[in-house]
């Protein structure tokens, strides 16, 4: 290690970090913008929702590509592309008249940009420099997902109310050119690069670039470690962004909340999600990932299991601090066990995959929960059902593999 006094992975971490923020506010630019936009251009919600949704698959279907052009070229430049893609698509936002351009823009465009840079850039930066405190950086990653929303949804909207929502879109492309700027500056693809080694490594071992297995993936579907990484993930998608993320405001509304306070509700939920995410992180650093994992998704498992019983704004509140808690704290685990049985070297690229099923699990809960309320009525049977199967994803996470020396570059 060089005599710096501060490890240079560090600064890699803080501009990532940045980009992690911007590509959270502008995933978030949809439900931010959506009302104005559906009064001003007159489209239906269901017309702005189908943009939206593109955008969801997108979003995760970018992970594996992200990966694979990360784990080859290196994240500097593929970062540098996902925001030019944001910058693109929120000034196309700032302009459009027709569907078709909606669907273009908030779809294809935004879903994958945000995709490049929201799904696997974390990962691949803490796995490449970081072998100590790799699931703290992860954790890092994870609170700035969640606190990129909570900066820029308030925002947005208050741009959208005192200026308009195209000027609010003019605003994020301003925000995403301007952060391209340090990690154009700042960042570095490898310790390598620079002569150094992740923080962690062996003393007196060389600097050794990190270079992608063009094999892995071919190694990785005729392992069922991957699968069981990939299916309790495709849980965590179904159980938290695609159910919660999507029907819990509309459940409170049937429950007789106003929608403004089951906002204020997600707020409490973010904000929570910011806490346990960074703890995870922590955690991960000192405890087998396959019992947090395990842990997690149990716990996730009877808060739903309650929140049928929970009616009242008073009620909710537990839910939200309970349930927020662990809204991402899966992720630093599970990036770890994809590092250890696949190795640092491949973490984009088979991160990605593993973060393509939590999206199709996302997208999938986020249909079938409209779907059952739409039948009953009522969301209980959803909220039971995601109960029980987060349950299932808790005692499948202790038949993950644990390799007993992790795999290196």
């Amino acid at each position: 290690m060089s005599d710096r006094r501060i490890f240079y992975g560090w600064v890699v971490v803080a501009v990532a970090v940045l980009a992690t923020l911007v590509a959270a506010g502008i995933r978030s630019v949809p439900g931010a913008l959506l009302v104005p936009v559906e009064q001003d251009l007159g489209w239906s919600k269901t017309t702005i929702s189908v943009a939206v949704s593109i955008g969801l698959v997108l979003f995760g279907l970018g992970g594996p590509f992200s990966g694979y052009l990360m784990d080859r070229y290196g994240p500097r430049r593929i970062t540098l592309f996902g925001l030019l893609l944001m910058s693109l698509s929120m000034a196309g936002s700032a302009l459009m008249t027709q569907v078709w351009q909606l669907n273009l823009i908030w779809g294809v465009v935004s879903g994958v940009g945000t995709g490049i840079v929201g799904s696997v850039l974390g990962a691949t930066v803490a796995n490449r420099w970081f072998i100590r405190q790799r699931g703290l950086v992860m954790g890092i990653f994870g609170g700035a997902t969640s606190a990129g929303q909570l900066i820029f949804i308030p925002a947005l909207v208050a741009w959208a109310t005192g200026l308009g929502w195209r000027e609010a879109s003019w605003v994020m492309v301003g925000v995403a050119l301007a952060v391209m700027v340090p990690i154009f500056l700042l960042m570095r693809d490898s310790p390598a690069e620079i002569g150094e080694r992740p923080l962690g490594a062996a003393a007196g071992s060389a600097p050794a670039k990190i270079t992608a297995d063009a094999g892995v993936m071919g190694r990785a579907v005729r392992s069922s470690t991957f699968w069981l990484l990939a299916g309790t993930f495709f849980i965590c998608g179904a159980t938290s962004n695609g159910l919660i993320g999507v029907h819990f405001i509309p459940y409170a509304v049937d429950c007789g909340i106003s929608q403004g306070v089951a906002s204020g509700m997600l707020a409490l939920l973010g904000a929570m999600n910011f806490v346990g995410t960074i703890a995870s992180g922590w955690l991960t650093d000192r405890y087998d990932p396959r019992k947090l994992l395990c842990v997690y998704y149990v716990f996730r498992g009877f808060s739903l299991l309650l929140l049928p019983y929970a009616v009242t704004p008073e009620t909710m509140v537990p839910f939200a601090i309970l349930f927020g808690l662990d809204y991402i704290a899966t992720v630093p685990p599970t990036v770890a066990l994809v590092a250890d049985n696949f190795g640092r070297q491949n973490v984009g690229t088979v991160y990605g995959w593993v973060f393509a099923a939590h999206q199709l699990g996302a997208a999938f809960a986020s249909w079938a929960g409209g779907s059952v309320r739409d039948a009953l009525g009522e969301y209980n049977l959803a909220f039971f059902a995601a109960g029980a199967v987060a349950i299932m994803g808790g005692m499948l996470s202790l038949g993950i593999r644990r390799a007993l020396r992790p795999v290196v570059a």
